[in-house]
């Protein structure tokens, strides 16, 4: 698999809202930074985290754009991106959008989230 594949699989894994499809692409120590400036340290909190979310947003869509590579070695990767989601909250379509720098690293030939910091876009 390729760093690039991760991306792939990330988006169809928070597609199906389903944490036991977004458990094996984190480490054990992940840490997640929302853009509301939460942080989330740890996969059982950030399974939490995400949890709520899946809760909260019904038929979510979510894509990750514009992906600029920082370092891609055989060990490790980072990149900065876009992100834009949709879904319905209480009953309304809601959407928003952000910027996002993720770090990967590769253990035994499987590319796993280590940190995500997700912010919103500058105006």
């Amino acid at each position: 698999m390729k760093p690039e594949d991760f991306i792939k699989e990330y988006e169809a894994a928070l597609k199906t809202q389903d944490w036991k499809n977004v458990d094996p692409l984190f480490h054990d120590n992940a840490c997640v930074t929302f853009s509301n400036g939460t942080i989330h340290m740890g996969k059982s909190k950030v399974r939490i985290a995400f949890e709520k979310n899946f809760s909260m947003i019904k038929n979510e869509e979510y894509s990750i754009q514009n992906v600029r590579w920082i370092l891609k070695k055989e060990s490790m990767a980072a990149f900065v991106f876009e992100f834009y989601w949709e879904g319905i909250i209480n009953e309304n379509l809601t959407k928003g959008n952000g910027i996002g720098t993720t770090v990967l690293i590769n253990e035994n030939g499987k590319w796993i989230l280590l940190t995500e910091n997700l912010s919103k876009k500058a105006e």
